[in-house]
């Protein structure tokens, strides 16, 4: 079972839990990349099939892509649908 890892606190002390926090996806070797745009598509606000291709292929290309920022409440459910989804992903970024 995976779980959100949080990233140390990069601001400064009572900012609460406001700020942008970051979903990150992986590349990796067994995700096609009809599975990677169909479930950003599904899962992200927003996102259009064709916009999840182009998410595939920067993921494919530079090995990562942030595909989601704003309140963490949101950031953190994303990020676990996306990673039940089976995508490979990053720990959360943020704060």
């Amino acid at each position: 079972m995976s779980r959100t890892v949080e990233l140390p606190r990069v601001s400064g002390p009572g900012t609460g839990l406001g700020g942008i926090w970051r979903v990150v996806v992986l590349n990796d070797d067994f995700n096609t990349f009809d599975h990677v745009a169909e479930t950003l598509a599904q899962v992200i606000p927003g996102v259009t099939l064709a916009e999840g291709y182009r998410f595939a292929d920067r993921i494919h290309n530079q090995g990562c892509a942030i595909v989601w920022s704003g309140p963490r409440d949101d950031a953190e459910i994303y990020w676990q649908q996306l990673d039940s989804a089976g995508l490979t992903m990053a720990p959360l970024e943020g704060g």
